[in-house]
């Protein structure tokens, strides 16, 4: 199992932005963000100063269909 970067919601909001993902809207702190190619796919990001829990991280991977190698590539 590959491991989990440690990143920050900013510069996972980027990643997810390089590989498609449009900023649909925001609520609060939460950036709401959807594929063009498929508008199933929503992936709900808190944007904080802190580095993300490899939990929360995880569950956003989930979301979003990617797998960590994949996330790597567009960091």
């Amino acid at each position: 199992m590959v491991r989990l970067p440690v990143v920050t919601p900013r510069k996972l909001i980027a990643a997810l932005e390089r590989i498609g993902f449009t900023v649909h809207h925001v609520r609060g702190s939460h950036h709401f963000l959807k594929h063009p190619n498929d508008p199933t796919i929503r992936v709900t990001v808190a944007l904080h100063s802190k580095t993300l829990k490899r939990g929360t991280l995880r569950a956003i991977l989930r979301q979003a269909n990617l797998t960590v190698e994949e996330l790597r590539e567009y960091l």
